[in-house]
């Protein structure tokens, strides 16, 4: 056993050695540290991550064991009660982690805070998963925005207070050697099925591979990224997005990979929309830290009284891709398969069902939390509000995604849907996005049969739109 007490540095959302301020802050003492992860599904209870996160995850995990030389000590179950053990059998004398933003966790992590000051052992946070701690984006009076670009261009960029610089990883770590904890698979991440296959080809999670996306988005993506990042066809956008949920990467390391990528020169309007995507991140987050609620309450309180229908055949379908129109069908379809979703689909598969199908927000914002291995609370709660017009900054309730407009303007050369939708890959362009409207021997030449091969429309996108246009005209203002 160790002579000197060690410092625990709890492991959440921030799965790197790199830009880790709670690791750099407990490092810096030149003690034994003891780092440990807690799976804490007791308090999660209804946010409990999804499927396709617990793979991803377990392969970070495994990751940072290794980059931890395999120090890293596991552990499931309610946290509270685990570092209270931990405080008692390891004689720490400290606990540092990077703080989570999610409701649950900041009511739990004041508990633990509480308790553990009460028994006189040091406790130490910090902000390592946004540019910007909430309640410094506040306006002048100390409320919150509600709408992004003065949340963006005043709360974030003129606040007077700036990204800090990425920290480097420590040089040298001591490690406690406490034999306790459980092994990686026991915290039971993993799927007893091998469905993740396609998605763990995919991806390659943990902070090697965060690093790799974003040289390889700075090399090739940034340069299209403006009007790239609206092509599924194309792979402009960075993909980082898991990589960031997961701590592997840090918003501060990828703010400062583009300014110093355009150090000597004027940032580029692709690079300032790129930096603008990481501000609704942070709009995102500032939303459910103010609203906690978010997550299932409409922030439109009139929109409690919204007339969604009650159709599961309908939902269900959704669900499998299999709608009748292709560019939502290929959307779901490539979430499933790899646990992802370009993000001007999501706006088209979001749109379609809430407006054309009329069906409830909070419906989509659950299968998208089992199904994303980026599901993220603040960004998915507040993405489903915008789309369904009842969020802060949320689109006009009028607009409504036409798929067969949306497919032909931003998949025109329908690679996209040949892809994801392999049953209409012989349809020409002219028809691909709207199959049902095609001559029946061109049909037969490109040996599909509608109804059997790929379903008819689910619903008439005229009389859809029509319906939601009135749904939405319905609604009053809430009562005072």
């Amino acid at each position: 056993m160790p002579n000197t007490a060690p410092l625990i540095v709890w492991f959440r959302q921030d799965l790197r050695l790199a830009d880790n301020p709670a690791l750099d802050a407990a490092a810096r003492q030149r003690i034994p540290i003891l780092p440990i992860f807690i799976f804490d599904d007791q308090n999660a209870k209804e946010w409990k991550p999804g499927a396709a996160s617990r793979w991803w995850l377990h392969a970070s995990l495994d990751k940072l064991n290794a980059s931890l030389q395999g120090n890293l000590r596991f552990f499931r179950g309610d946290a509270g009660t685990i570092l209270h053990d931990l405080v008692r059998d390891c004689d720490v004398q400290g606990v540092y982690w990077n703080r989570c933003y999610e409701p649950w966790r900041i009511l739990r992590d004041k508990q633990i805070k509480r308790s553990l000051l009460e028994r006189s052992i040091s406790v130490k946070s910090y902000n390592a998963s946004l540019l910007f701690d909430p309640p410094n984006t506040n306006k002048l009076d100390g409320t919150p925005y509600r709408v992004f670009t003065p949340f963006y261009r005043n709360g974030c960029l003129q606040n007077g207070i700036p990204p800090r610089q990425a920290l480097r990883a420590p040089k040298r770590l001591l490690f406690s050697d406490y034999p306790i904890g459980v092994s990686l698979n026991e915290i039971d991440l993993m799927p007893q099925s091998n469905w993740y296959e396609e998605i763990a080809a995919e991806w390659t999670p943990g902070e090697t591979g965060a690093d790799t996306r974003m040289q390889r988005f700075l090399s090739s993506g940034i340069k299209h990224y403006e009007e790239g990042r609206n092509r599924p066809d194309q792979r402009y956008v960075s993909r980082l997005s898991p990589h960031l949920h997961f701590g592997e990467i840090s918003p501060n390391q990828a703010w400062f990979a583009v300014r110093d990528q355009f150090a000597e020169n004027e940032l580029t309007s692709d690079a300032d929309r790129f930096l603008s995507e990481l501000g609704w991140r942070e709009f995102s987050y500032n939303l459910l830290y103010n609203e906690p609620t978010m997550t299932e309450i409409n922030l439109q309180r009139k929109f409690d009284k919204f007339p969604w229908a009650d159709d599961k055949a309908s939902l269900k379908r959704w669900q499998q891709g299999q709608t009748g129109y292709p560019i939502v069908d290929a959307g779901m379809r490539e979430l499933w398969r790899t646990g992802y979703m370009h993000n001007r689909v999501r706006m088209i598969v979001g749109s379609f069902l809430v407006k054309n199908l009329l069906l409830d927000w909070r419906h989509g914002a659950r299968w998208f939390w089992d199904t994303l291995v980026d599901a993220d609370l603040a960004s998915n709660s507040a993405s489903w509000q915008w789309i369904a017009g009842c969020g802060a900054d949320a689109a006009p309730y009028f607009r409504i995604f036409n798929p067969v407009t949306q497919g032909k303007k931003f998949d025109p050369n329908g690679d996209y849907v040949r892809h994801y939708v392999p049953e209409l890959a012989a349809l020409p362009d002219k028809f691909l996005h709207r199959p049902w409207e095609a001559p029946s021997a061109l049909l037969a030449d490109a040996r599909v049969t509608l109804g059997k091969d790929y379903p008819l429309p689910l619903v008439d996108l005229k009389s859809s739109r029509e319906r939601a246009l009135a749904a939405f005209k319905s609604l009053k203002p809430a009562s005072a």
